[in-house]
């Protein structure tokens, strides 16, 4: 897999500093959060990925039939994608660990590929994650740093959800923090601030 097939804003990393991955989500694109990703960490490598997935014009990382119903068969296709994806990308600095983070249906991605692919990062924040599935388990991600971020009344990521995925990962015994808030789907300032403490923490 080419380190172009997907359209993406990247940027090279300094000399032993991690790359960062960027997923956007439902209807962003690849400038969603690749400033932020280098305001966090000025000296990382940034490589943010545009989804190749268009529902009704609104970029995504893979097909849903409604809202929280994915199609299983097309993102197990497209985690095969952006596995190699990332993989490529990260060939072009073999000693900067890998770090992801992406919000809502970029959320999914990562975890998607996080879960099929456990050794592919070093940190994973995970920012309104939505998984209606029963992952199997996968004891490789232990000791893996993960942040998830929730709104206790977020309409598209239900709560109960949201719990079941934090203890799926402390299960596995990844090094999980969260950031839970009582608000909806929205993005706030504390859930920017713990991706930060994710990120930047020796």
């Amino acid at each position: 897999m080419a380190t172009d097939s997907y359209h993406a804003l990247t940027k090279a990393p300094a000399k032993g500093a991690p790359i960062i991955f960027a997923f956007h989500g439902t209807g962003g694109n690849e400038h969603q959060f690749f400033d932020l990703a280098q305001q966090i960490l000025p000296d990382a490598g940034v490589v943010s990925p545009r989804g190749d997935v268009s529902e009704f014009g609104a970029a995504r990382f893979f097909r849903r039939t409604g809202e929280g119903v994915y199609d299983m068969d097309d993102l197990a296709q497209r985690t095969e994608a952006m596995a190699a994806f990332i993989k490529a990308q990260a060939a072009s600095a073999p000693t900067s660990p890998i770090y992801g983070f992406g919000y809502s249906n970029g959320a999914n991605i990562l975890a998607s590929v996080a879960m099929s692919y456990p050794d592919l990062f070093d940190r994973i924040g995970l920012l309104h994650p939505l998984i209606p599935w029963a992952p199997e388990p996968v004891p490789a991600l232990s000791g893996t740093r993960v942040l998830i971020t929730a709104g206790q009344h977020d309409p598209i990521c239900p709560w109960p959800e949201s719990q079941r995925l934090i203890d799926w990962f402390g299960a596995q015994g990844a090094q999980v923090t969260t950031e839970v808030h009582e608000g909806g789907h929205d993005l706030r300032q504390q859930e920017v601030l713990a991706l930060q403490t994710l990120l930047t923490a020796p």
